[in-house]
């Protein structure tokens, strides 16, 4: 879901730059689609994350909410709720100005920023700190071919493929419903 939702992430900021560059709407319209399935994946991805975590990587005689306190503490997904709560932000800022143009114009170029603060957040400033995730300064176990064995690679890159095909078919059914209701409300 994370690579998904950072595939999501990337399709939302070059809509936004687009929408910078020609002022047409519906590249707003999906800048904000793809965002917002992206926060979804995130979310997703946070939970069930931190759920494997508290059984992979914790004292198996500790429950859950026992074994809080480490995953609390757990610097990629400290990381994950900043890089959230940042593009969760983006979407109230959205919803607080009324003024269709000046929305777009102001949302584009704060999706900018949102997307310039995800890498440290994600991917620069965990792997400086220690952590229970594999591959920690050493890169990234998944593009790492010494971290992770072949059947699991056969499992891992369709998974990425899969979510990646999920968020964009889900992100474009929701644009097209929001150009279907934006022409109902013309009419």
């Amino acid at each position: 879901m994370w690579f998904g939702m950072m595939i999501l992430f990337i399709v939302s900021v070059i809509q936004a730059i687009k929408y910078l560059r020609t002022g047409k709407h519906i590249h707003d319209i999906a800048s904000r689609q793809y965002a917002g399935v992206g926060i979804l994946f995130g979310l997703l991805g946070y939970i069930t994350g931190a759920i494997w975590m508290s059984y992979t990587w914790v004292d198996s005689n500790k429950s859950f909410y026992d074994s809080f306190d480490s995953i609390a503490r757990e610097p990629k997904l400290i990381g994950a709720a900043i890089a959230l709560l940042v593009y969760a932000a983006y979407l109230v800022l959205r919803d607080s100005i009324n003024d269709m143009d000046k929305k777009a114009r102001i949302s584009a170029v704060y999706n900018i920023f949102a997307f310039a603060m995800l890498f440290p957040s994600i991917w620069i400033i965990p792997r400086l700190l220690p952590s229970l995730h594999p591959g920690g300064s050493e890169g990234n176990p998944a593009l790492n071919f010494k971290d992770a064995s072949m059947n699991m690679r056969l499992v891992f890159y369709p998974a990425i493929a899969g979510w990646t095909l999920i968020g964009v078919w889900i992100s474009t059914l929701k644009i097209r419903l929001k150009l279907l209701n934006e022409q109902k409300m013309i009419q």
